[in-house]
């Protein structure tokens, strides 16, 4: 056996050991061999997928301490909370602590009492903290979200940047792991040049999630959708984006008259507000979280069972990890957007308020383009987004969207489409969507007249259709990629080549109109509700969220198994050695009570 492989094997069995799982992902295997080998390391999975066990697996095969570098405390609390609950020695040292606790936490480790510390970007910006640093010598530093290094990425933080020069000046360099979730290829190039990374391995193990169905719902009042919706799934736990923090408050308001379990966040709420409302939803007590993107990075909760955006996100960046919050056990989760024209219009007035140079607002245009393509795209929701990250195989058909899977007619609409490029080309690509629409209405607006657009041959060709149809015609054709929008807060349509044959009579336009969308069907299980009870006494005992002692996809599978013994319980996934030893003498009673009254039965 090769050194490798006997990292390899000890790697394993220190999966089995704490995590509870037989082998790793595919792309685990990959990042953790590269780490182990010494080499610098870029890990490209999506949410949800395991990033962490990466950096935390090799920190125990190291001799000596590991890094982690992490962008909130929430994040740190969050991981160190977990480690510690199956027996891994870690901490974090951040603004949440004294200066006592700080100089504590930091005398244990120069003792070597932790495998792990989680610190902030901007604590290493202190001299004293990186003398520090080089005196333990770390192993390993492990850079979480890693996609706040570019200015290209969506959640760009300027101390990011400091990582790379501080790191130069420890007397030896550690092996450097670098992970997120959301990076196109422009951000993988960044990270790789910000980190002066030497010769790495960058894995992309794919960003699909298949447990996840996504949905876009329009035309509908957003208030008694979710309503309807939460009322449908009266146990089970979610998150609700809103745009705003009046729109935060006015839901939540609302959702707590119709007497829903509901918390709220956003960053307008007291640090002490927020921290128990947060902590409310984590440990079950509320299933419900209203929430501005402040919510949800670093929150590790397994059993989210959907994620509904109130309103469009200002990317797919954004909105595929805000989504991806959801389903992290594996298990089925919905992701719900509800969109209306509107959203946009709030988007690009935050756009507008955010003090940037003028490429990054330009850039933030096209991204929030992409978010309104994929609204209305007629193409497979799941292909859209994997397309955009640079996935080299997106599906053409999912099964598992609501476009995919919803009920719909075919409609040849190239007549109408072979107006609309004619009255663009006759505009000579100059005006925005809805100028182009009201010409094709043949609306007396008062600025068509004072351009004379009036007296064009398109004038008119669509006359007797509503505004919000000939927009919707327009919109579709932009997403499936007939017409652009030009950059900037006042866009202008513009033509596509794709769009040529059309006008010429040489291919047709064919779009999915939607008649329906289905409803989830859901499942009960008797058992894994008391499964759920108990899990939720012990969290209150241990003081830890419920999701940390197991996974709603391992009670589930413990609830089909029905485990009497020691043995089967350990064939559990999720369930190892260390958690098994903590808490499987009241999981085996609670299976064991539940198979002697199902006998008597």
């Amino acid at each position: 056996m090769t050194q490798t492989d006997t990292r390899l094997y000890e790697a394993r069995e220190l999966l089995r050991k704490y995590y509870g799982y037989p082998d790793f992902r595919p792309g685990q295997i990959d990042i953790v061999e590269s780490v182990l080998a010494g080499r610098d390391t870029v890990g490209i999975m999506p949410t949800g997928g395991g990033k962490s066990i990466c950096y935390q697996i090799p920190a125990l095969l190291f001799e000596g301490i590991s890094i982690v570098i992490s962008p909130l405390i929430s994040l740190m609390k969050d991981q160190v909370d977990a480690l510690s609950n199956v027996g891994i020695p870690a901490t974090y040292i951040n603004s949440s602590l004294t200066a006592d606790e700080v100089y504590q936490r930091m005398r244990q480790a120069e003792n070597g009492e932790f495998r792990l510390i989680y610190v902030s970007p901007e604590r290493l910006e202190a001299g004293a903290f990186m003398a520090f640093i080089n005196r333990l010598r770390p192993r390993m530093v492990a850079i979480d979200e890693a996609h706040c290094l570019s200015s290209w990425g969506h959640d760009f933080r300027p101390s990011y940047r400091a990582i790379s020069p501080l790191l130069q000046q420890l007397d030896e360099r550690p092996v450097i792991a670098a992970l997120t979730a959301t990076a196109t290829p422009e951000v993988r190039k960044d990270i790789v040049e910000l980190l002066h990374l030497h010769q790495p391995n960058v894995f992309v193990t794919g960003f699909d999630r298949e447990n996840l169905s996504f949905s876009v719902v329009t035309g509908i009042d957003k208030r008694d959708y979710v309503l309807t919706y939460l009322e449908r799934r009266p146990n089970e736990a979610g998150i609700i984006y809103a745009s705003t923090r009046k729109e935060v408050d006015s839901l939540y308001e609302f959702l707590e008259k119709k007497r829903v379990p509901v918390s709220r966040y956003h960053a307008g709420l007291s640090d002490e507000q927020r921290s128990r409302n947060q902590d409310q939803f984590l440990y079950d007590e509320t299933r419900i979280m209203v929430a501005t993107n402040a919510f949800g990075m670093g929150i590790d909760k397994s059993n989210i069972r959907f994620v509904i955006h109130y309103n469009l996100p200002k990317n797919l960046e954004s909105y595929y990890q805000e989504a991806g919050r959801a389903g992290r056990d594996g298990d089925p989760a919905d992701c719900v957007l509800l969109f209306q024209p509107r959203d946009v219009q709030v988007q690009k007035f935050l756009i507008e308020q955010t003090d940037t140079a003028p490429d990054r607002r330009s850039l933030d245009y096209q991204k929030l383009q992409a978010m309104v393509d994929y609204c209305h795209t007629t193409h497979c929701l799941r292909g859209h987004i994997l397309t955009y990250f640079g996935d080299e195989h997106p599906p053409h058909q999912c099964d598992n969207c609501s476009n995919c899977n919803g009920d719909f007619d075919k409609q040849d609409v190239t007549v109408a489409a072979q107006q609309i490029f004619s009255c663009v080309l006759r505009m000579r690509e100059r005006f925005g969507v809805k100028l182009v629409a009201g010409v094709l209405r043949g609306s007396r607006d008062k600025r068509i007249q004072e351009l004379n657009l009036d007296t064009l041959s398109t004038y008119g060709l669509m006359k007797g259709k509503s505004e919000k149809e000939v927009v919707g015609y327009i919109q579709t054709l932009i997403a499936d990629g007939y017409l652009k929008l030009s950059d900037g807060q006042f866009p202008v349509v513009q033509l596509q080549s794709t769009a040529v044959p059309v006008l010429k009579g040489q291919a047709s336009v064919v779009v999915r109109v939607p008649k329906r969308v289905k409803a989830a069907v859901q499942h009960d299980n008797g058992l894994f509700e008391v499964l759920r009870a108990l899990r939720r006494d012990l969290s209150k005992r241990d003081g830890v969220p419920p999701y940390v002692i197991f996974s709603d996809s391992t009670l589930r599978e413990m609830a089909a198994a029905c485990p009497t013994d020691k043995s089967s319980m350990l064939a559990i996934r999720g369930v190892g050695e260390m958690k098994l030893n903590r808490y499987g003498a009241e999981f085996l009673a609670a299976c064991r009570q539940f198979r002697a009254e199902g006998v008597a039965d």
